[in-house]
Parts: structure tokens; C-alpha cells; sequence
């Protein structure tokens, strides 16, 4: 009686077919990929007419502050498209991404471009767009990793489906960061130059522009010689930025 029983514990117990298994995870991987496709879809349209109140770097630029013995700071006032200054929307384009109202989110000559000169060596050069650094500062976590570069590249595309141009360089110019603390280009404008981002001359916007790459370590009112080269270089270019 003892055998019969363990001989039937043994086929309850057996083993599912490979077929039946890999079918169960095929399917819970498709509602996992859908579910996250309609997240992100709802997230991305949320944004196009609700602000961001923050993003992970404002998070993790307070904790370090924090680490370092300061205050917590987050110093952003938002501006609509509208009420930014003509000049900071030419001098982001001419500094950041010239081709932005032509491309679908990635520049392929920037791309092209950057690669040949990393290749020779000495400091690496991105080729990112503004919608990608919108895309990036928005909906991601600071760092680098392939993985992140993927889901980069996929915010970009819902950006640039669901979102106008306009939106997009809105977007950039309030939550980029703009100093120690400074988020966008209004707190950036009050702070250095005592005004609004609604009237800021095309050298001051060209000095805001031409720090962003590291904004912590260079000061638009203190410019090193390099600061200075590149936004004059920025202010000659403004002229051919045909903003959205």
C-alpha cells in the first residue's frame, strides 16, 4: 500500500513538458514587455502637459550635498516655451544640437562625427541631441551602462512621437543643470545675472549654454578661456538656428 502511494506522489510530482514551461515564461515575458510599453506610454504622454517636478539627478545631487556637510538644494522656477528667451533657445540649439528641428531624436552626423574624433584619442565626445540629454535627464538615472544607453534611446523615440519639438526644448531648458543646486535656465538667469530667463542678451545665454557640460565646475560670470572661445562660437552660430 506504502509503494502504491509513493508511485503516485511520484507522477503528481512529475515534471511539466519543456513545450508547456518555455510557453508559461513566453507569456508572462510578453505581459511584462506590454505592461511596461503601456507604463512608459502614459508616463511619457503625462509629461507632455504636466511639468516634472524632479528627476534622479536633483535626487542624487542632494544627497551628495548632503554627504559633503551641505544643505539639500533644489533651486528650479519653471518657464513656459513661450516666456524663454529667443537667445537661450538658439544658443541651446546652436551649442547643443544644431540640426535639432530636422532630426527624429539622434543626429546621425553628430554621431559620425564624434566617433572619427574619439577614435584618435584623447577626451571623449558625445554626439547626443538635446532630445536624447531630455530623454536621459527626465525619465533616467545618472550614469553610463549599455543598459541605460538602451532605454535612452527608447525615451527619445516616445518623446519625439508624442512630443513637439517645442515641448521637448521647454522640457531641456528647465531641468538641465544649470550649477551647484541650479536646475534650468530661469534659477541659472536669477542667479548669475540677477533677471529673468525671459531676457537674457545672446552673450549671456551663450555663457549658460556653453558651461552645461560640466555647470559644477565652470561659472558663465567667471569664464576660463575656454568658456569664453566656445561661446563666442555659439553666439556666431546663433544666427543660423532656426528655433521651433
Amino acid at each position: 500500500m506504502a509503494a502504491k502511494l509513493s508511485r503516485k506522489k511520484r507522477v503528481k510530482r512529475r515534471r511539466l513538458p519543456f513545450s508547456t514551461v518555455r510557453n508559461r515564461y513566453l507569456r508572462w515575458g510578453l505581459r511584462i514587455v506590454v505592461g511596461f510599453f503601456m507604463l512608459t506610454v502614459v508616463w511619457v504622454l503625462a509629461l507632455r502637459f504636466v511639468n516634472p517636478p524632479v528627476t534622479w539627478l536633483m535626487v542624487q545631487r542632494g544627497f551628495e550635498r548632503q554627504g559633503e556637510g551641505k544643505t539639500w538644494k533644489i533651486t528650479k522656477d519653471w518657464l513656459a516655451y513661450d516666456a524663454l528667451s529667443d537667445n537661450l533657445k538658439r544658443a541651446a540649439m546652436a551649442g547643443e544640437d544644431a540640426r535639432f528641428t530636422e532630426h527624429w531624436g539622434f543626429d546621425r552626423e553628430a554621431i559620425v562625427d564624434a566617433y572619427q574624433r574619439n577614435k584618435t584619442g584623447g577626451k571623449l565626445r558625445g554626439g547626443s541631441t538635446i532630445s536624447q540629454q531630455t530623454a536621459k535627464n527626465v525619465f533616467l538615472w545618472p550614469g553610463r551602462s549599455w543598459v541605460r544607453k538602451g532605454f535612452e534611446t527608447y525615451f527619445t523615440l516616445l518623446i519625439e512621437l508624442l512630443w513637439s519639438k517645442k515641448r521637448i526644448l521647454e522640457v531641456y531648458l528647465n531641468v538641465v543643470e544649470t550649477g551647484d543646486g541650479l536646475y534650468g535656465a530661469e534659477a541659472a538667469a536669477q542667479y548669475y545675472y540677477g533677471k529673468s530667463a525671459k531676457s537674457l542678451t545672446k552673450r549671456q545665454a551663450a555663457l549658460l549654454i556653453a558651461v552645461l557640460p560640466n555647470p559644477r565646475r565652470w561659472s558663465p560670470v567667471k569664464p576660463t578661456a575656454f568658456i569664453n572661445r566656445k561661446a563666442n562660437t555659439i553666439v556666431r552660430y546663433m544666427g543660423h538656428s532656426r528655433i521651433p
